[in-house]
Parts: C-alpha cells; sequence; structure tokens
C-alpha cells in the first residue's frame, strides 16, 4: 500500500533535530511521495535542499496569503516574478502554493487577493496547479477563481484546496470548478461533522490526504507534532467516512496525487 502526503513543511524548526527518524517513519507507513508545500519563497532553498536528500520529496514555490511581507509591504510584482523564476528553475517543482486567502483576524484582505489572482495566473503560464490556502474566505476564494477562469476559459486554473475544512455546500462549489480536495487532520476530530460530511461527497478522482505538518496531528495523535507518518490516520479516517476499504482509498488518492502534481 502506497500513500502520498500532499502537503508538509519539513523545513520548520520542528524538524531539526530528527528528521532522519521522521522520513524513516513515514516510509515505514507506507509514505512513497511528499508534497512540500512553500509560505515564501525565501524558503526555496531550504526546501531544495530537503529534495536533494531525500527524492521522494517534490516541492512548490508561493506566497502564504498571511506571510509577514505580504502583510507588511503588500503585493509587488517583484514577488510575481521571483516566485515564477524559482518555479522554473527545477524540475521538481510540482505547483504554485501555498496561496489563497485567509481572512481569519486578517487586515489584509485587498493585498491577499491580489497576490493570490497573481500566483493563479502564474500558475496557469506555468502549467502548473497550484495549492490553496482557504480561511472564513471560501466565497471570496471562489469569486476570485470564477474571475480568473474568466481571463482564458479554455484553460482553468486547477489544483487543490488545501486542508480543507468546508461545509458539504462549500466543497461542491470547488468540486465544480474542477477543483481537487485534500483532506487533514481536522478530519479525523470527532466534532467536525460537516467536514466528515464533506469527505462523503468528493468524487474518488478528486481525492487527497495530507498531514500539514507539523500542525493539525490527526485522532490517536493529536496534541503531538504532526509528522508524514500519520496520514495514514487521516486515510484511514476518510476511508472509513467513505466506506472503502483503506487500500482502495489509498490507491485512489496515490493515483490523483501523481495525477495532480505529474508526480515521476
Amino acid at each position: 500500500m502506497q500513500l502520498v502526503d500532499t502537503h508538509v513543511h519539513i523545513n520548520f524548526k520542528d524538524f531539526q533535530t530528527d528528521l532522519n527518524e521522521v522520513r524513516d517513519r513515514w516510509l515505514a507507513n507506507g509514505v512513497t511521495k511528499l508534497v512540500h508545500s512553500c509560505v515564501s519563497p525565501d524558503e526555496f532553498t531550504q526546501i531544495q535542499a530537503i529534495a536533494d536528500q531525500f527524492p521522494e520529496v517534490s516541492f512548490a514555490v508561493g506566497l502564504h496569503p498571511l506571510d509577514k511581507n505580504l502583510n507588511a509591504t503588500g503585493w509587488y510584482p517583484e514577488i510575481g516574478d521571483r516566485i515564477k523564476s524559482l518555479a522554473s528553475s527545477d524540475r521538481r517543482v510540482v505547483a504554485i502554493g501555498e496561496t489563497g486567502l485567509d481572512f481569519f483576524k486578517s487586515d489584509s484582505k485587498e493585498a491577499q487577493i491580489e497576490a493570490f489572482k497573481s500566483q493563479l495566473r502564474i500558475a496557469r503560464s506555468l502549467n502548473l496547479p497550484v495549492i490553496i490556502h482557504s480561511r472564513e474566505a471560501a466565497i471570496a476564494t471562489r469569486e476570485v477563481l470564477q474571475e480568473i477562469n474568466t481571463e482564458d476559459a479554455d484553460k482553468p486554473v486547477r489544483g487543490v484546496m488545501h486542508c480543507w475544512a468546508g461545509n458539504p455546500e462549500e466543497t461542491q462549489w470547488f468540486v465544480d470548478l474542477g477543483m481537487y480536495i485534500s483532506f487533514s487532520g481536522v478530519v479525523t476530530f470527532k466534532n467536525a461533522h460537516d467536514l466528515h460530511e464533506s469527505a462523503k461527497i468528493v468524487p474518488s478522482d478528486r481525492l487527497l490526504v495530507e498531514t500539514d505538518c507539523p500542525f493539525l496531528a490527526p485522532v490517536p495523535k493529536r496534541g503531538k507534532r504532526n509528522e508524514p507518518a500519520y496520514v495514514l490516520h487521516v486515510a484511514e479516517s476518510v476511508a472509513k467516512l467513505r466506506d472503502v476499504e483503506l487500500e482502495i482509498l489509498a490507491a485512489q488518492t496515490t493515483s490523483n496525487a501523481f495525477n495532480l502534481f505529474a508526480l515521476a
């Protein structure tokens, strides 16, 4: 059985002392590929070094909506130029992101929207998928995607709603827009009732799993540092919600990850 963790941040300081042991555990749990997300272009060389060390790691480049530089300075075209240049510089780059909108305790909505639109256009120009972060911003996220898609109806933006936490209605919006939906450890939480229903309605060919480590460790590891090995618990939970065998769920999500990110 193989699994792909489609969203990790193993460059964070949480993993500085034991990354080799963390890798041993993800391999032991059948995790054969990882997609490393990026919250700022400043991380690029650090993430490259991890991919040099672990060949199963592919990665993205982008600017997170809550990045301190965006909040402090707004969006400048030079940031987009840098993201595009970096994305073109390494064949292991498989996505733009993470980008998106986060309106939870944020006063930078206009700058976030501008940055999001720019990165969506970059992704389309490079024929790469986009990794989308959307928190308390489902309506605005949908509106931006619809606007960008009208610019070139023959080439709609493709990508994934990562660490998805939306209700079934919101989930259907993004499925209808052609997006993949990725579930994290939140789907294992017993009170996440709307999310449980969302996990049941995603088409099997649009379903992904992730950890978003080091955040949001799933049950039974909740409260601990999250790590890629724990994507197995996410897959187990989604399989149970969808009433399918774990092996089938793993095969589906692995195939979907390979398709979306063109993993080698």
